[in-house]
């Protein structure tokens, strides 16, 4: 520390407050050495250009690894003696920063979807579940992707990946089977061992993924299955209520894996504690239904908790599965990262608010309404125009990025949608102005900083998604809902030239598209909208959410609401009516939930 402090400027940065660091300096690494990870140290020269990089140092020279400290001295040599050297490597990898990091735009097509599905099916692993092997992550964007193409195609192919890697990931160790919530991969090929940290982002993507795989089996006939998935749904949901949710009813952004100095204690059991707690008949039937076995499967002879199959006494499971989880909660707790995303908050509105609808719990669109207030009360206080984070209610210095604002849109038109308030409808405008004016690349597609936000060694432009979709494909979906709305052809546009700048990668890369090519199955089906005019929450608005194709916009409001999708729609006999659309031409307009299912499923005019 004392070398570090006479030789350098040191700056910790988290990675989650500032993406668009993270994006150019992680670039930089995986530059210089074909790969990156975390943690990263990154040796800039004062204008923040990098020379050197790289993740982990140890703290004694390994296998031929220089130690830490031999970096630091041989890098303060290099600055003291040979600057010029070292500002003309810096240079040269700043240069490579600022290359076009795509190739010239395609024009999407029915062809971009076959061959992105075609190249998932090959690397999918149809024994466990997901896509290649371990560590394996929540593949839940590509998953989404994957139910919409099956179903306007009828592919059971892509079907069957869906079904295999949601119900394998929800019956492994990666899902808490005691209090719900996911963590956030697996280390091993079979869901089984987790790494213990639970994040938003992936536990939003998770409610709105079960939800969705929910209304594809029940489209299939598999009711029993679907009515599991809705389990999932609904304790997902209640994990993130009572984990997550913050004093200011927003969403904190994640917990940590360890806790007492280990990492798991906290979700990790023996046989000797099954049996103290719940007795040895009992113990011994837990250790069998979930897994738990001598040897164990995780470190120091502990197991994870699995559910592979359904245990042939639901009541004994419910009272022994609440026991555990009361002797759980006297254990030494993982820490919490209060800080609020917006991004995040935004992914998990979206789905909260439509899970509150299909399945009739007001309590969670309360919740979904109360963050969406935080978010847009405390992060315009920030800069410029709205902050990316904010903790205890107090927003930060740091720059909304092209996430924040693509997704707290996208949360805010789904408010819209399952309430009617025009409110929301307006606050979404608002910010998607925004991003028109300052994050639109004229080539196609987006920036993630805005044009007016700090002067960076460059400009980030991320299209692969990640953990989470990344800016310019939850850009896309933000505009293609505006589009169905408002048929304005400035949104028509945006769209077409984002999703030009994305179709090689949707075509060699799907893996990395996933939120994109569900965007591209929505685009290249409708866009379908319905208008309910009438109640919300009502059966028919409740129905056109359960029924409808995933990707259609569906939106409650009353006559006269001031946006296209309203124009002329009135109510009919006086009862709430639905008109099914595509691309604004639509269909007779309905009172009936017969008539709408009907209608939805392709049948009357």
């Amino acid at each position: 520390a004392a070398f570090m402090n006479q030789h350098f400027v040191n700056i910790k940065v988290d990675r989650e407050e500032r993406p668009d660091l993270d994006a150019i300096y992680m670039r930089a690494t995986t530059a210089m050495h074909g790969s990156g990870g975390w943690p990263m140290t990154c040796f800039l020269t004062p204008e923040g250009q990098p020379f050197f990089t790289g993740t982990y140092f140890p703290p004694e020279p390994r296998g031929g690894q220089p130690s830490f400290s031999q970096i630091l001295q041989a890098l303060a040599d290099a600055w003291q003696n040979r600057r010029d050297d070292v500002l003309e490597s810096a240079a040269g990898v700043t240069g490579y920063l600022n290359e076009e990091m795509l190739p010239e735009p395609g024009v999407l097509s029915e062809k971009t979807v076959e061959q992105a599905v075609e190249g998932l099916l090959k690397q999918a692993d149809l024994y466990s579940g997901g896509f290649s092997g371990a560590p394996k992550f929540p593949p839940t964007m590509v998953l989404e992707f994957l139910m919409r193409y099956g179903a306007r195609r009828d592919d059971e192919r892509a079907l069957h990946v869906v079904d295999k890697t949601f119900e394998a990931m929800a019956r492994g160790g990666l899902y808490d089977q005691l209090a719900g919530g996911f963590a956030r991969y697996s280390v091993d090929a079979r869901w089984e061992v987790p790494h213990f940290e639970k994040m938003l982002y992936d536990n939003a993507l998770f409610v709105g993924g079960y939800l969705h795989w929910r209304k594809s089996l029940l489209d299939r006939g598999q009711e029993k299955k679907a009515a599991w998935a809705e389990r999932i749904v609904r304790e997902t949901i209640d994990f993130l209520l009572r984990e997550l949710q913050t004093d200011q009813n927003g969403f904190a952004s994640a917990l940590d894996a360890d806790s007492e100095g280990h990492e798991g204690t906290f979700y990790i059991w023996n046989q000797a504690q099954l049996h103290e707690i719940l007795g040895d008949e009992d113990g011994a039937w837990a250790s069998e239904l979930l897994g738990v076995t001598r040897e164990g499967n995780f470190e120091r002879g502990f197991s994870t908790l699995q559910l592979l199959n359904d245990p042939k006494d639901p009541e004994r499971w419910q009272r022994i599965r609440q026991q555990l989880f009361d002797a759980r909660n006297q254990r030494i707790r993982p820490e919490r990262d209060d800080k609020i995303v917006a991004a995040w908050n935004g992914l998990l509105i979206s789905p909260l608010a439509e899970a509150a609808i299909v399945l009739d719990e007001p309590a969670w669109l309360d919740a979904a309404l109360e963050a969406a207030e935080l978010i847009w009360t405390v992060h315009r206080a920030g800069a410029p125009d709205f902050t990316r984070t904010s903790l205890d209610g107090v927003a930060s210095q740091n720059n909304a990025t092209l996430e924040d604002l693509a997704l707290v849109s996208s949360a805010f038109q789904s408010l819209f949608s399952v309430t009617g308030d025009i409110i929301w409808w307006e606050r979404a405008e608002s910010l998607l102005t925004r991003v028109r004016a300052e994050f639109v690349d004229p080539k196609g597609g987006f920036f993630d900083t805005a044009a007016d936000a700090e002067v960076l060694i460059a400009r980030p432009q991320d299209f692969a998604d990640n953990a989470s979709p990344c800016g310019n494909s939850a850009a896309l979906a933000a505009f293609l809902t505006q589009r169905a709305i408002t048929g304005d052809p400035e949104s028509i546009a945006q769209t077409d030239k984002a999703f030009a700048r994305l179709v090689l990668l949707m075509e060699s890369a799907p893996r990395f598209a996933g939120w994109a090519l569900a965007q591209a199955e929505a685009y290249l089906a409708g866009p379908m909208q319905i208008a309910i005019v009438g109640t919300p929450g009502a059966e028919l608005h409740r129905t056109a959410l359960s029924e409808a194709a995933l990707g259609t916009v569906t939106v409650v409001a009353e006559a006269n609401t001031e946006v296209p999708l309203f124009t002329d729609r009135v109510k009919i006999n006086g009862q709430d009516t639905a008109y099914v659309c595509q691309n604004f031409t639509c269909k007779l307009p309905v009172n009936s939930v017969n008539d709408l299912v009907q209608q939805l499923a392709g049948g009357a005019a």
